[in-house]
């Protein structure tokens, strides 16, 4: 089953007890979380009080997508938050293995986000050790940005890496996933929609989703 993950940053916060409800009741697999510092992505979002609410009333899968400096040192509390999976960016970790290994022995699945001009095979080294690939396919800070096309060659460079090691890493695409493209980067390697603007700026959020869970499976 491929999975649609809804990025919360894009629903309406004055609205956030429905817009989980929404997404509880509809055919998304998870909740993307995306929280920024503004250090390492020129945004700020969501912190602690945030993350109580979505750990409280989610029902779904919590997909806490760090982009911060330093993740390491609020690992423990994310996971304490009901984080499911924790993903860090490679480009923000000094010591990868070592932050792959402490999310894991939390209990949580560990996944590594990277930049669209970061190169793929800088991963094949750890493939066997993470849970999930964030491929970015817009540069990370803020919602409602162009898709990148160049992500499809990536994302068929990653899958070949991971059929490769004959690993069960999942692919998440993240940025400007619509109807557009969902069924190519499925057809592609991936395992994980997240779509937000698309999503949270439709008519019918629910049906928007309920479209794109029917375009991947």
């Amino acid at each position: 089953m491929k999975i649609v993950a809804p990025s919360m940053l894009s629903c309406n916060f004055s609205e956030l007890g429905d817009e989980i409800e929404m997404v509880n009741k509809s055919k998304a697999g998870w909740f993307h979380l995306d929280i920024m510092d503004g250090v390492f992505v020129p945004n700020i979002t969501f912190g602690t009080p945030i993350l109580e609410i979505f750990n409280s009333l989610g029902k779904k899968h919590l997909d806490m997508h760090l982009m911060i400096i330093n993740p390491e040192k609020y690992i423990e509390k994310f996971a304490g938050l009901g984080a499911d999976t924790i993903t860090v960016h490679y480009e923000a970790c000094d010591d990868l293995e070592k932050i792959i290994g402490d999310i894991k022995k939390l209990g949580v699945k560990a996944g590594v986000a990277i930049n669209p001009n970061t190169d793929v095979s800088l991963l094949d080294h750890l493939l066997e050790e993470i849970d999930l690939v964030c491929l970015m396919s817009v540069f990370p800070g803020f919602s409602g940005q162009k898709f990148i096309p160049e992500t499809f060659p990536r994302l068929k460079e990653l899958k070949r890496m991971i059929n490769e090691k004959n690993t069960n890493t999942l692919i998440q695409i993240d940025g400007g996933v619509s109807l557009n493209n969902a069924q190519e980067l499925i057809s592609l390697g991936a395992d994980v929609l997240v779509a937000g603007s698309f999503v949270f700026k439709s008519d019918s959020p629910k049906e928007t989703i309920e479209k794109l869970h029917s375009a991947i499976n």
